[in-house]
């Protein structure tokens, strides 16, 4: 048997065929390695070192465990079962976790740029033709097509970052919702309760004006009283039922406000009056303004954002470079459906398509600087939202300590208002005053009273708005991974 001499022509060529794959392969590697545009850098903030109004916020110790929700320092029950229903059913955060969801798809979507796009067709129908006698058939089609586009510049990937970052402001935006229908709640909530507080006040005032009136009317028909007297006395007393009702348009309009703050209708919920005193505002724990920065949702979905307008600066710069995308088919064509699996029906193709834009009358230029001017403003955001939540919770600190004096100095008067309105009484009935004497102090003594009782309201709402300045203050339960977590 003789062997034929190896064909050396034939070996070059599969050896430099294997060559030129390779070099293929390697240079589309190197080239999906290479994404054009800056990457992102979190975008420097000037934090001062403490707050100027911190005074004795920052030394306070918090009592709740970790991981407790920031309203359960209250200590009330009915706020606690009121929070619950909110995060379940207010309608503000269910829009809040719609458009999370969008967002995420939104990001979900754009990762199908890495992968190939696949479809299949099939078609028949029945045909005559007279090339070389009359013939009727029933031509039969049957194929499969791809193409691809590899992601040489990066365009997939930073518009799959763009999605990742505008998902995570959603999230940090969905935080920020629930913060801030928990913080309007507690304060309603605590509205009412002043309001409670007050009209407790008024019905005890009310009760001792016509205790008074009831005497200057004995005194009167004991001829120890003037006639104007009693009607100075009738009309405190009706004064200070007047003024009791008209907490209960307050009471009401908060009540309702709470009820759609739970997602429910106002004549589907009421909450009882309660006659006791007011909460105390509770020892708030510290923060620096760094920890500031990481715990706002605000401050974190502005972050986000200018992270994600950095990605869409890559996206746009993608468009200067060519493009290149190749495709394949394969595919059965016959005259009949019997024929359509004999080995001469097969038809395949393979290609690759590159192409380049010469000009664009400027296109590509003006979006390129659209995604710049966009990024610088977002960055602007950015810096303009930590600026206002500096500025939010030295508001609330200083509200909280000059309250906090003055709700100690209106303790003070109202024990002297109240001793004044004790003696002018027994003066009164001893003689030796008038009644308007009499009635100067017990009004004295009920307009302090009731100062105090706002103070104090004031200061419960103050401590709220300081938690919600705060990023909810020390409450580390994230309704959804923290977006900083994510940062690159």
């Amino acid at each position: 048997m003789l062997l034929s001499p190896p064909n050396f022509s034939t070996l070059r060529q599969a050896r430099w065929s294997r060559r030129a794959r390779l070099g293929a392969a390697l240079a589309l590697a190197l080239l999906a390695g290479c994404a054009v545009g800056p990457d992102y850098q979190r975008v420097p903030v000037a934090a001062p070192a403490a707050f100027k109004e911190a005074g004795n916020w920052k030394t306070a110790q918090p009592q709740p465990v970790d991981g407790q929700p920031w309203w359960a320092l209250y200590g009330d029950a009915t706020l606690d079962a009121l929070m619950t229903q909110a995060n379940q059913a207010n309608q503000s955060i269910a829009l809040a976790q719609a458009q999370y969801r969008q967002a995420r798809s939104i990001a979900d979507g754009a990762r199908s740029g890495f992968f190939p796009s696949v479809g299949v067709s099939a078609s028949g129908g029945r045909a005559r033709t007279n090339s070389a006698g009359l013939k009727v058939g029933d031509p039969v089609s049957l194929g499969l097509s791809a193409s691809w586009e590899p992601d040489l510049w990066g365009s997939v990937r930073r518009a799959v970052e763009a999605g990742d970052f505008a998902s995570q402001a959603s999230a940090a935006d969905l935080a920020g919702a629930r913060l801030s229908v928990q913080a309007t709640l507690a304060q309603a909530y605590f509205q009412l309760r002043t309001t409670d507080a007050q009209a407790a006040l008024y019905a005890r005032t009310v009760e001792a004006y016509g205790k008074a009136l009831a005497l200057t009317r004995h005194q009167y028909q004991a001829g120890v009283a003037l006639r104007s007297d009693v009607a100075l006395a009738q009309t405190q007393f009706e004064s200070a039922d007047a003024q009791r009702i008209e907490l209960q348009l307050q009471r009401s309009q908060l009540e309702h406000a709470i009820a759609v703050l739970m997602g429910k209708a106002p004549a589907d919920f009421s909450l009882a009056p309660l006659d006791a005193p007011l909460l105390s505002a509770p020892a708030l724990p510290g923060a620096l303004p760094s920890e500031l920065l990481e715990r706002r949702p605000d401050i974190a979905a502005a972050e986000r954002r200018t992270a994600q307008a950095n990605a869409n600066i890559g996206v746009a710069r993608a468009a200067y470079y060519p493009r290149l995308i190749l495709s394949g088919s394969d595919g059965r064509i016959s005259s009949g459906i019997g024929n359509l699996f004999s080995t001469p029906a097969r038809v395949w193709a393979v290609g690759a398509a590159l192409s380049e834009t010469l000009f664009d009358g400027g296109l590509r230029a003006a979006r390129d600087a659209q995604v710049m001017a966009a990024y610088d403003a977002t960055v602007a955001q950015y810096r303009q939202t930590v600026l206002a939540s500096f500025q939010e919770v030295e508001d609330d600190l200083s509200a909280l300590r000059v309250l906090g004096q003055e709700s100690a100095v209106q303790q003070r008067a109202v024990q002297a208002a109240q001793l004044a309105e004790q003696l002018a009484l027994r003066q009164y009935r001893a003689g030796t005053v008038s009644y308007l004497a009499v009635v100067t102090t017990q009004a004295l003594s009920l307009v302090n009273q009731r100062t105090a009782v706002q103070l104090q309201g004031r200061l419960l709402v103050a401590s709220v708005a300081l938690v919600k300045a705060s990023g909810g203050g020390w409450n580390t339960m994230q309704p959804e991974p923290s977006p900083l977590a994510k940062t690159p």
